[in-house]
Order: C-alpha cells, then structure tokens, then sequence
C-alpha cells in the first residue's frame, strides 16, 4: 500500500483511537485488497468483520467502544446503560461489559465482549451527536436500572448518576417516563420520583402506614420546632419517646444541605430529642432494618408505648366521641394459648387509646 492511502487510513482512525471501520477506508478510496495487505504485512490487525486496527497494539476503551457500535452496527447501535455513563464521566460504578443498545426489529449476531440490549425506539435526541455515538445520561442510567442484576443496583446506578451531576433530577424523571423497559417498571418509577421530589415522593402517609404495618404508634408529621435559626420543621415526631426521624431526599447531599441538616439535627439533639435519619432510597430498599431501628428506638425504659408485637386477632372497635376523630379505644381478644393438658385455655382481654386517621385505625402513644 502507498504511503498516501496509510496516510489517509491513519487520519480517520487518528480520532478514533486508532481504529477505523471497513466502511470508512472503503468511502475514502482504499479497496478490500489494500486492507487484507495491510493485515497480512503485520502493519494493521482487524477486530471483527467491521473493525480494522491501523496498528497491532491492543485496542484501548475507547477503540473497543466504537468496535462494539460497528460490529452490532453502525446505522442502529450505540453505546448505552452503564457504559454509556462511564464515558459520560460516572465514577464509582463498576461494570466492565460493554452494553449496546439496538433497535429491536434488526438482526443482530453475538459479538464476543459485548452485551447487546433491543430497545423498542430511540427516544427523541437521546444520542450524543459528536464521538462514538452512544446515548445522553438521562436515558442511559434509567436503561442501565432496567438491565441491572439487582434492585439495589438499579436505585445505585440511577442515584449515581444525579449526584455527579451527569443529568439532572428533571431530566432523569422524564427519561423514565419516555424509555420505558421490560423489567422493575414501578420500582424505577418510585426511585426516580425520591430522586426527582425528595421525601414527598414517599406520599403524606406512607411513612406511617409502614408504622402501623409494625406495629409502631402514629407519628406526628411535619412538626414545627424553634431554634437559633428560626423555624425547623421535623419529618415525624414521636412524643411518647422523644424520636425524631428525619427523612433525606437526594437534595440533601446538595451544595449546604449537609451542613444545614447538622446544624438542624444537632439544634434538636440539644433540646432532648432523639434522631434517627433514613434515606428515601434507603426506605426503599432496606425497609425492614430502618423500621427495626426506628421499634428499637421505642423499646427503651424512657419510652411510654408498649412497642411488643399484636397478639390480638379479634375484638370491637369503640368509636370516639362526636365526629369520629380523635381519641377511640380498640377491645381486643387474644386467641386462646395451646397447652398441652386437655385443661381448655381462656381468652384475655386488653384495650388501648388508639386514633382513627382518615378511617383507618392504629395505637398511639399511651399518656405520661
């Protein structure tokens, strides 16, 4: 081969890291026969059917990037999920497969080192225009949700992805919205909406409904306490205990939010409460050992509600006074205990204040 069609094949491949694809030596002047020479001499190596290197080193990321759109194809593939955020700029998040996106009404063959996902469209605007085409991070990290391994590291790649400013919160909820895959469809939707709106997200009651569900006592919400700087506003509150749970959306780890939140949090521990604080994405992944703290934190001799599990299967409710809000009282009966003698077993009865919350019922804090 000539010195000027190397020349010409090194320009295209020289940003490209290196490589260049079949189509591209063939549109810039150099034939099927030039190619296999400069395999055959030991001055370029191939990569595939696509893929030719116009050196013999190994291929670095980049390079593999681009073999991997070339290879499922140019016209319908582009870098996508996690690896589409790694070149985007995510640090942290280990995943060492190549994820491809395809459209999925094309045949496409396995590739070895890549993983090809079929995607139903491409979402308007959703590819990078310059580099090795891959897809905006919006896009790309809710993708990477649907094709994680776990729930755990879908709501860590989607979370990942906000905090080091790759998208924005607004931009990640309407990717969800647009690029919806085949897997945890309403659990993607739940972490995008934490993400997106904080702690409302999780609706006025859905903290102390999974309250009730333990049979921990209805908290108070949205309690207003006064400090140094003003006014501070307490997620929920537990009066029989003196708990306070704090409730972190992903803006808390924005800009001052942190130092805001430690002065807060220690303006309350210095008036006598107790904090405990729980992440909205934590809340949805680790329910049951947040909850756990949070009935430990009331199993405690200051404390002034009996946080022991319901025994009681069947009794009547009492309504309160006039109005039906307010304080009622629930009669209860456990069922009769087995014993082993043929002695027949009693029931026992108990009651407690409890408080109806828009029809539903549960205890509350026993009086001081």
């Amino acid at each position: 081969m000539d010195r000027e069609r190397l020349a010409i094949a090194r320009r295209i491949a020289e940003s490209q890291s290196g490589v260049a694809s079949r189509r591209q030596l063939y549109a810039a002047g150099l034939s099927e026969i030039h190619v296999r020479r400069a395999v055959e001499s030991g001055r370029w190596q191939t990569h595939g059917r696509q893929t030719v290197a116009v050196h013999t080193a190994p291929l670095d990321l980049v390079a593999r990037h681009w073999r991997a759109v070339w290879e499922v194809g140019a016209s319908i593939a582009a870098i996508d999920g996690a690896t589409a955020l790694q070149a985007a700029g995510l640090k942290g998040y280990e995943d060492d497969r190549i994820h491809v996106s395809a459209k999925h009404n094309h045949n496409t063959a396995p590739i070895p080192g890549v993983t090809i996902h079929k995607v139903i469209r491409r979402v308007a605007g959703e590819l990078v225009a310059t580099g090795v085409p891959r897809v905006r991070p919006a896009v790309a990290a809710v993708r990477a949700a649907h094709w994680a391994a776990s729930d755990r590291q879908a709501a860590l790649v989607l979370l990942m992805t906000v905090q080091q400013r790759l998208t924005t919160p607004t931009l990640l909820a309407a990717a969800q919205r647009s690029a919806r895959g085949r897997t945890r469809r309403a659990f993607i939707g739940s972490v995008v909406r934490d993400i997106a709106f904080g702690v409302e997200s999780l609706g006025e009651l859905d903290f102390a409904l999974r309250c009730r569900r333990r049979g921990l006592p209805e908290p108070s919400r949205q309690v207003v306490r006064h400090g140094a700087r003003g006014r501070i506003y307490l997620d929920v509150r537990w009066d029989c205990c003196d708990l306070v749970v704090e409730i972190d959306g992903a803006q808390h780890r924005e800009g001052l939010s942190v130092m805001l939140d430690n002065l807060r949090q220690n303006a309350v521990v210095l008036a006598g409460d107790r904090v405990l604080r729980i992440d909205v994405i934590g809340l949805r992944l680790e329910a049951d050992l947040f909850l756990a703290q949070v009935a430990a934190a009331h199993d405690r001799p200051t404390c002034r509600f009996d946080v022991s599990p319901w025994p009681w299967v069947t009794g009547e409710y009492i309504e309160p006074g006039d109005g039906g809000e307010g304080q009622g009282c629930w009669r209860a009966f456990s069922p009769p205990s087995p014993t082993p003698s043929a002695t027949p077993s009693t029931s026992t009865e108990r009651s407690w204040p409890v408080r109806t919350v828009r029809g539903s019922v549960s205890r509350t804090c026993l009086p001081t």
